[in-house]
């Protein structure tokens, strides 16, 4: 699949993060870029985080969330608010939505008062700000359910909605921790379409997720990297391979051969990290 890549969306440099001065991660760097690919008016970026447990994913999405200060290094995400997308800026809470396993809403608040809640530092007028959430609810198949309560929702109406959430206070960005984690095979695909419709929506838009499910990050990302103890220390953890699938040929494309040896060559390293 023939693509192009131009400005830089994320870019993580010599990141340490750590709690109470015990060092989680250390010297993590990595950079995406924008996608553009021939013959698709958007695609977005898809970036998987796989590791055993206890290396330090979830303490790497609370730094890309801004919930956690990095002890040493920088994350910068391209400055969407400018004219020339070349620009970046130092990311603060806020810049990546964030879209846990339970699907976390307001109970006390309608689909329509979150989104509502969601704009409350948005500079767009009332009727602006309406216009807004109604295209969000048509487009995600909930305008029907906007009066509804998150305790009437089903799974799926709690997914979508805490997705629109994010995509209007955070647009771009979005991190989801471990989405597929306990779903059966229906609800897994409900996700994948999910993914599908925020990628489509901006060719800036980046899913960033974690999984356990090796062959679900092989299929669906276009770049993944493995978090694990670096060879000859257990002391903290780091980024110990990177796999560029478009690079490889494999973004994009039906799972087949290519997929399933990749599959083989990342449960090794996991095992030796």
């Amino acid at each position: 699949m023939s693509y192009t890549e131009t400005s830089t969306v994320l870019y993580v440099e010599n990141l340490s993060v750590g709690y109470d001065g015990k060092t989680i991660l250390k010297d993590v760097n990595f950079i995406e870029k924008d996608i553009v690919r021939e013959g698709h008016e958007a695609t977005g970026q898809t970036i998987a985080f796989i590791g055993r447990s206890g290396r330090g994913k979830s303490t790497l999405f609370k730094a890309l969330t801004g919930l956690l200060k990095p002890t040493t290094g920088q994350i910068l995400i391209t400055d969407l608010s400018t004219e020339d997308k070349e620009d970046a800026k130092v990311l603060t809470e806020g810049d990546m939505g964030f879209v846990d396993q339970k699907y976390t809403l307001f109970r006390h608040k309608t689909i329509w008062q979150i989104c509502e809640y969601a704009l409350r530092k948005s500079t767009l007028t009332r009727p602006e700000k309406e216009g807004l959430i109604g295209q969000y609810l048509i487009d995600w198949g909930l305008l029907e359910h906007k009066d509804k309560y998150s305790c009437e929702l089903s799974g799926g109406q709690r997914q979508r909605t805490a997705i629109i959430e994010q995509m209007i206070s955070s647009k771009h960005f979005m991190i989801f921790d471990e989405p597929f984690s306990g779903l059966d095979v229906g609800n897994i695909e409900k996700v994948k379409e999910s993914f599908g419709k925020v990628l489509s929506a901006n060719e800036y838009n980046t899913i960033i997720f974690s999984t356990h499910d090796i062959r679900l990050a092989v299929e669906l990302a276009d770049s993944i990297y493995i978090v694990g103890f670096p060879e000859g220390t257990t002391e903290y953890s780091t980024i110990v391979k990177h796999y560029d699938l478009k690079k490889m040929g494999l973004a994009w494309e039906q799972y087949g051969n290519g997929h399933r040896e990749l599959v083989k060559d990342i449960k090794e390293i996991l095992l030796r990290s």
